[in-house]
């Protein structure tokens, strides 16, 4: 759905479907191009995943234990604080597959983009789009953690369960994941763009404009109109909703599975 999505941004001005963009893309480059960029999607998810879980577990617990409280704003604050720095370790991997999935790049294309960027631009230029997915993600990651804590409560409430199910949290996970999704999508919009100007830069041989993230928003908004600033509005929610219910509900599986191990390993050992 990503690659979807980039292809979607890229022509801004045509309207295209989400239909006529996967004919498109398989008529032209194959079917194999919608997973372009698969090598370094998995090599950013895993650290990715485990980064922002963990942490974002490790600062809830510790607030509700500092604060003696189960405020609903805890999850909000850890959520946002976690996503903050799995942002930040990860960003330049997600600067690579968004180039690899924008072009047709090989390998060594690909080291001969980075390069010539980080020659001229130093290393920071690595972490291009860094503020546009800080402004995405810091927000989504409030609002999903937030969300999910609620709607898990509700369920759990409405089901007479003291403990959320598989389901329970795949619900959560899912419902939470789209509503966050929708409410950030403009970020998400800028933050492609921004880094999809590293490869126009390295095929027209032009400077990429310096502009601030809310000068771009204000620029898509100008030449496509608002509808501009929610391009790829499908895709993201058809991939982030279900993401979202997959990781979480695998994650809360996991972690109830291995807690019951351990804690029968230490009756064992009594």
């Amino acid at each position: 759905m990503f690659i979807l999505r980039v292809s979607l941004l890229n022509c801004p001005a045509v309207s295209v479907s989400l239909q006529d963009a996967f004919v498109k893309i398989i008529r032209y480059e194959g079917i194999r191009s919608l997973w372009s960029g698969l090598p370094p999607t998995l090599v950013m998810a895993v650290p990715a995943t485990v980064i922002y879980f963990t942490s974002y577990d490790q600062l809830r617990d510790c607030l509700r234990a500092r604060m003696d409280s189960q405020g609903h704003y805890i999850p909000l604050v850890a959520g946002a604080v976690a996503r903050l720095g799995a942002v930040t370790v990860i960003s330049p991997l997600e600067l690579i597959r968004t180039k690899m999935q924008s072009r047709q790049l090989s390998y060594r294309e690909l080291c001969v983009c980075i390069q010539s960027a980080v020659a001229q631009d130093g290393w920071l230029s690595l972490w291009r789009g860094w503020g546009p997915t800080v402004l995405r993600d810091v927000p989504f990651s409030a609002l999903y953690w937030y969300n999910y804590e609620l709607v898990k409560a509700w369920l759990c409430s409405q089901f007479h369960l003291k403990e959320a199910t598989f389901m329970v949290s795949f619900a959560a996970g899912g419902i939470s994941g789209m509503v966050a999704a929708v409410l950030t999508l403009p970020f998400d919009v800028v933050k492609t763009q921004r880094q999809i100007e590293l490869g126009n830069m390295e095929t027209l041989q032009v400077t990429a404009s310096k502009s601030s993230t809310w000068l771009l928003m204000r620029r898509i908004r100008a030449e496509s109109g608002t509808r501009g600033l929610f391009a790829g509005f499908l895709p993201r929610v058809i991939k982030v909703a279900p993401a979202c219910a997959i990781m979480i509900s695998t994650y809360e599986f996991g972690k109830t599975f291995f807690q019951k191990m351990n804690q029968e390993q230490q009756l064992s050992s009594l």
